[in-house]
């Protein structure tokens, strides 16, 4: 059974990190780290992830190995909702930066948190008031969106907690790749499949995350400006130097 047109109806009415999502027509494709791959679903069905296209692939958006101003430290993750940054800090001053989408949700927590959980093509689930509350809408997945391509959660995702609590902040993949680096109109933290499968494998439950203010986005990576398309640009020369791409 296909989930993604009663999905995309949705819309704004998605809470707790569940996004909204397009399906892109691939027209190139990008190699190396965003190439085409093929992924073992939630019942080991083979899933195959097209390549990110060129055309979604930009200087803010591909990983790459940076300088990193921040304090803190190595193994920690750092989610920016503001710059679009998520960074994994690999040593002291130095850290893997990765483009991300944000949706409303992923402003709406900051501070600390650990990830508890990690899941691979994760489902989702309306809660029981959603339900109550939008029966029309959210009662056909009362039980559950299962994880796959038709679940715009993407392949990975890392569940945030705070003292025990789950914050329902989700760091997670996107079947929408157009989306990266960009606001979206739900959902929390997004990335591209292929940066987060490979940053799956990096690191452990228990992980620090840190999630940064407004004002501890422009401390450190100062005032940015939108751009026409949709992204975000340096209102001043960036100082960010790339160490190794």
């Amino acid at each position: 059974m296909r989930f993604a047109p009663l999905f995309l109806a949705l819309g704004l009415g998605l809470a707790a990190c569940a996004p909204t999502t397009t399906m892109p027509t691939q027209s190139s494709v990008a190699s190396g780290a965003y190439g085409a791959r093929t992924d073992s679903g939630p019942s080991g069905e083979p899933i195959e992830i097209h390549a990110v296209r060129n055309a979604y692939l930009n200087d803010r958006n591909t990983r790459q190995r940076v300088a990193y101003a921040g304090s803190e430290a190595p193994g920690t993750i750092v989610v920016d909702p503001y710059a679009r940054f998520l960074y994994h800090v690999i040593a002291p001053g130095e850290a893997m930066r990765y483009g991300v989408a944000v949706g409303k949700a992923g402003k709406n927590f900051s501070g600390g948190a650990t990830i508890n959980r990690k899941a691979t093509w994760p489902s989702w689930t309306p809660t029981a008031n959603m339900v109550r509350t939008m029966p029309d809408l959210y009662g056909p997945l009362r039980n559950g969106l299962p994880g796959g391509i038709d679940n715009p959660l993407g392949s990975r995702a890392f569940y945030l907690y705070q003292g025990g609590r789950d914050t329902l902040y989700r760091i997670h993949g996107t079947m929408d790749p157009s989306s990266i680096g960009k606001a979206t109109s739900a959902g929390c933290i997004r990335m591209f499949n292929q940066d987060i499968m490979d940053l799956y494998g990096e690191i452990p439950t228990g992980t620090r995350v840190k999630v940064r203010s407004r004002s501890e986005s422009l401390a450190l990576e100062g005032p940015l400006n939108p751009t026409p398309d949709g992204y975000l640009e340096p209102a001043v020369p960036a100082t960010t130097t790339v160490a190794t791409q």
